[in-house]
């Protein structure tokens, strides 16, 4: 179907294409406009019905909404602000630069140009900053006809009317009512005899990863938002939680992988600015990684008079890295979903030293078996090398622990204590423990 209608496109048969785009979802609407030239962009744009296509531009790139938005007249921009959710609208004013931002606040009105200031106003990544105030609310003392009449005259430009919210004269939150109770029950019940009074709620300044967390907990789709009085500011829906999941999932990664986090696309960042993002991580761990030289230099007549210990650094190295890695994977997640608690420290070390000594044991016995029998390698260096993996997998896996947890307790990202990081300092630990190992055995001999 793309095909033909970028086809059509090219052919200028913008009419014939109109026809064949008006029949597709306004995602993959918007997917397509980002796949044909940039011409052709708004003139397929304005052929669209224009309910229609304040949807689309709510799925578009900020890249394409800037260039539609410096690109259609001031009617067409009050249009589309006027129409789009006020949550969208804020989230797109954010990421435009300040000549896009100016023009679209002078096409609002003065009454969304209140609720944008207001919402702007609230922190970065909090609950204030991602909810919407285009929800519905009841009074309890309402029968529940009058809850539906009600419903049918405001809801039409609501973010959602799945779940409705019951205030008092002061605003002040008292209970839930999702639609499906208003529709099912005898309709001349009151609110107040359905609505739910055990919520979930969450304050402005709530930061937005622990909101995500409470909707995967509750399986919530929407979630009421209060200020300091309990009074009802706003929502949050399921859809915006979707974002802000993978939003935090990518700068996790990011963070693992020692690079910057960074809320634009791979391929729309350019060379240096990736570049810029990863080199003050990889400066870190380089000058952090002269510690093995540095070990390596102090042992250097033991590695002298046995030249074969030399060959085993880089196995010893590497799985102590891997165990590390393994260990603190499993704690970030963990402690991300909220399976892990910071009280719980005492028994995952516990844990992970329990594994430990099996994968160790594990791991030494198949080297053994290796080095001894197959290799030929002498039974003091291969008795040495062991030993070493052994206490390198031990000191991994409690490090790989205990790190990501001790960032948590610091009110820092676990994350940033990920394989990079762990890897290094395992690194050097287990250097350590080699040559200690080695020089003790071989002083025996």
């Amino acid at each position: 179907m793309n095909e033909v209608i970028v086809e059509l496109i090219e052919k200028g048969k913008f009419l014939d294409a109109r026809n064949e785009i008006i029949k597709m979802n306004v995602v993959d609407i918007a997917q397509l406009l980002g796949e044909i030239e940039e011409d052709s962009v708004l003139k397929v744009f304005r052929l669209l019905p224009k309910d229609m296509a304040v949807e689309v531009f709510s799925y578009m790139s900020y890249e394409q909404q800037q260039f539609i938005i410096e690109s259609i007249t001031d009617r067409e921009i009050q249009y589309i602000i006027d129409e789009l959710f006020l949550d969208d609208t804020v989230e797109l004013i954010e990421e435009m630069p300040a000549n896009i931002v100016k023009k679209i606040l002078k096409n609002a009105n003065e009454t969304t140009r209140k609720q944008i200031n207001q919402l702007l106003m609230y922190p970065d990544n909090s609950a204030g900053s991602i909810m919407t105030i285009e929800y519905v609310d009841l009074k309890k003392e309402m029968t529940l006809n009058q809850a539906l009449e009600h419903i049918k005259r405001t809801g039409v430009d609501k973010e959602t009317i799945d779940v409705c919210y019951v205030i008092d004269g002061n605003r002040k939150l008292e209970g839930s009512v999702p639609i499906r109770k208003l529709i099912l029950n005898d309709e001349n019940m009151k609110v107040a005899d359905v609505m739910d009074v055990n919520i979930v709620s969450v304050n402005t300044h709530v930061d937005q990863e622990e909101i995500a967390s409470l909707f995967r907990k509750y399986d919530l789709v929407a979630m009421p938002v209060v200020d300091n009085e309990n009074r009802l500011v706003g929502i949050i829906t399921i859809d915006d939680i979707v974002d802000v999941i993978e939003q935090e999932n990518t700068e996790d990664f990011h963070k693992m992988a020692a690079i910057a986090p960074s809320e634009e696309g791979y391929m729309e960042s350019g060379v240096f600015v990736l570049a810029k993002r990863r080199i003050l991580w990889l400066l870190i761990l380089m000058v952090s990684a002269t510690f093995t030289g540095r070990i390596i230099i102090k042992y250097e007549s033991l590695l002298q008079s046995v030249v074969v210990l030399t060959a085993f650094i880089p196995m010893l190295m590497d799985t102590g890295g891997n165990a590390g890695s393994q260990a603190s994977t499993l704690i970030i997640r963990g402690l991300a979903l909220g399976e892990i608690k910071l009280n719980d420290i005492l028994k995952i070390v516990w844990k992970e030293f329990r594994v430990s000594i099996l994968t160790g044991i594990t791991l030494a016995a198949v080297n053994f078996i290796r080095l001894y029998f197959l290799v030929k390698t002498d039974i003091i260096v291969t008795t040495i090398i062991c030993i070493s993996l052994i206490i390198t997998v031990i000191l991994a896996k409690i490090i790989g622990c205990t790190l990501p947890m001790l960032a948590k307790s610091l009110k820092l990202d676990p994350a940033i204590m990920a394989s990079p990081l762990i890897t290094t300092i395992v690194d050097s630990l287990a250097l350590i423990a080699y040559f200690n190992v080695a020089s003790w055995l071989l002083g025996l001999r």
